[in-house]
């Protein structure tokens, strides 16, 4: 495949020879796809990240480690977060009257706080059952690298690559420590999916701890909603009723506001359409001619009053 970084993408290909294997004893290439980050919402990582298409489906960080490693040497590449990472639904802990009441109000914690929190949620979620998980076929990711040099030495040298045709062997150079696919990971995979009843019975504890934390939290939060009057004047309905009635100036505050943000919507559709300007003009002009008549009466009126007025001589 020629290489297509000249194309409007600005995508260079970057071939990767693939070892033969024991069911396929032939060397093949596996072409990877990939142009500096440039995502819809920008990060303050993207002037140093790459965006990787078409990555094999066994990949992992350690493969990518080694074939950066290849291309610019060590040290230059931190890590890669790969497209399914994002897909994958996360458990939710939190109880229903949680999930709605936080979409009107978030709590500020402190960090301590948060960092205990999270170590909870991580022990309530359930083991993975895959020792190395698989990507699907034309999977993307995207790798950070140390600065915005290291993108360009990368880019460089892939260029380079199509010149001496040394392309990275994929799995050379990678350490010891992740899992072989066939039968091993078969076999792990099926000793993962029984964990032991001492560690769902872990993970169950954990995820209750969880659970009554989160909901105790909405339980207060409601409480303290009940007298706050939100920006039109209402008091949210939550569970249990309200204690007391909201301030008087808060809710004239808030009747305040909201007329001069009806007034404000009258103001920014009047005369929207041309038909809404014509008929104003029409109502104008008849308004004006209505006003004419009534004072021509009056002046014949007063004419009429005065008579023939004839001063002595």
């Amino acid at each position: 495949m020629a290489d297509n970084s000249t194309s409007p993408e600005q995508f260079s290909t970057l071939p990767i020879s693939i070892p033969p294997l024991p069911s396929y004893p032939v060397r093949a290439t596996h072409y990877l796809y990939l142009r500096r980050n440039a995502p819809k919402i920008a990060t303050p990582d993207d002037s140093r990240s790459l965006y990787l298409a078409n990555i094999p489906a066994d990949s992992t960080e350690a493969h990518f480690r080694a074939v950066f490693a290849h291309l610019v040497g060590a040290g230059r590449f931190e890590g890669v977060s790969f497209e399914q990472d994002k897909a994958d639904a996360k458990l939710s802990h939190e109880p229903a009257q949680a999930e709605r009441l936080a979409k009107h109000h978030k709590k500020r914690k402190r960090e301590d706080e948060e960092l205990q929190h999270k170590e909870e949620e991580d022990a309530a979620k359930l083991p993975d059952t895959w020792s190395r998980p698989l990507h699907r076929s034309g999977s993307s990711a995207v790798a950070l690298l140390a600065d915005e040099k290291s993108v360009d030495l990368v880019l460089k040298a892939v260029k380079k690559l199509h010149k001496s045709k040394k392309y990275p062997t994929w799995g050379e150079g990678v350490k010891d420590g992740v899992p072989a696919f066939g039968a091993q990971w078969l076999k792990a995979h099926n000793k993962l999916s029984y964990p032991g009843n001492d560690v769902v019975q872990a993970v169950v504890d954990a995820y209750f701890v969880v659970f009554n934390r989160k909901e105790e939290e909405a339980h207060q939060l409601a409480k303290r909603l009940r007298n706050e009057p939100d920006e039109d004047g209402f008091v949210m309905v939550t569970r249990g009723g309200r204690s007391a009635p909201a301030r008087r100036d808060e809710a004239e505050e808030a009747k305040q506001r909201m007329l001069d943000k009806q007034q404000k919507k009258k103001d920014e559709t009047q005369d929207f359409y041309r038909f809404q300007m014509r008929e104003r003009r029409k109502a104008e002009q008849m308004d004006l001619l209505k006003k004419f008549d009534e004072d021509r009466k009056k002046v014949q009126a007063m004419k009429e009053r005065r008579g023939r007025f004839r001063p002595d001589a």
